[in-house]
């Protein structure tokens, strides 16, 4: 579904991803891992038009997306939550997923993915009319996740869905992300410094280093890979 071929993107003069290379099949869950600087969350926006690259291709479904703007990769079906959540504090959380939808005109069609989204996340109901600001760190997290699935979309990407969240929200969150990916049949890539529980969830990953691939494998691989569990798993 997603082929990254050849991936060289600089921020200025510095190096930020040497010429990777990934793919992503139809309904799975893929993750990337590695430590802070190693190159994932430049992936991510890569892959978004958030960010240009210097060389390579990013192919979608066989097409071409490489360089389009944002707006453009959102309506062929790719949606993105960021690092950091990036919630609009002064809006409620039925504000900020209603701009989840931005590309949708029909109302219904919006009600529809609303109504989805509180069926996946029910806390999101009960707060609907909350300022987002006021939400704990999960509860944003869930926010986040709501407002990109209203976008209807096909491949979702998500950084760092466990950061500065208490772990039992986490366990929640990584339930959800399972449920949407199968019960929904949404491609999931995933990057996650808490590397033990995105291999769990994940069916195949892709470590990185300073911006390279390093390995990769399936999950449960990647799990016993000695050189996995003592830079990534803790021994």
């Amino acid at each position: 579904m997603l082929e990254i071929k050849n991936l060289t993107v600089n921020y200025g003069a510095i190096g930020a991803l040497h010429s990777i290379s990934l793919e992503v099949k139809q309904g799975d869950i893929v993750t990337l891992i590695g430590s802070n600087g190693a190159g994932k969350t430049t992936t991510l926006r890569t892959v978004s038009g958030l960010l240009r690259p210097k060389s390579g291709e990013i192919l979608y479904n066989g097409r071409n997306i490489t360089g389009l703007p944002p707006h453009e990769i959102v309506r062929l079906g790719i949606s993105h939550v960021p690092e950091g959540r990036m919630v609009f504090a002064n809006l409620t959380v039925w504000e900020n997923l209603k701009l989840g939808a931005y590309l949708q005109t029909d109302k219904q069609v919006i009600q529809k993915e609303m109504d989805y989204v509180y069926a996946v996340f029910p806390r999101l109901k009960e707060r609907e009319k909350q300022m987002a600001g006021t939400l704990s760190g999960g509860e944003q997290q869930m926010l986040a996740i709501g407002r990109a699935l209203m976008a209807k979309p096909k491949f979702l990407m998500l950084d760092e869905p466990s950061l500065g969240i208490a772990p039992l929200l986490v366990k929640t969150i990584f339930e959800k992300i399972v449920e949407v990916n199968k019960t929904h049949g949404i491609t999931v890539l995933l990057v996650e410094q808490n590397a033990n529980l995105a291999l769990q969830v994940s069916r195949y990953g892709y470590v990185l280093e300073t911006g390279r691939v390093t390995l990769q494998d399936v999950s449960e691989a990647l799990r016993v890979n000695p050189q996995v569990r003592s830079a990534y798993l803790g021994g």
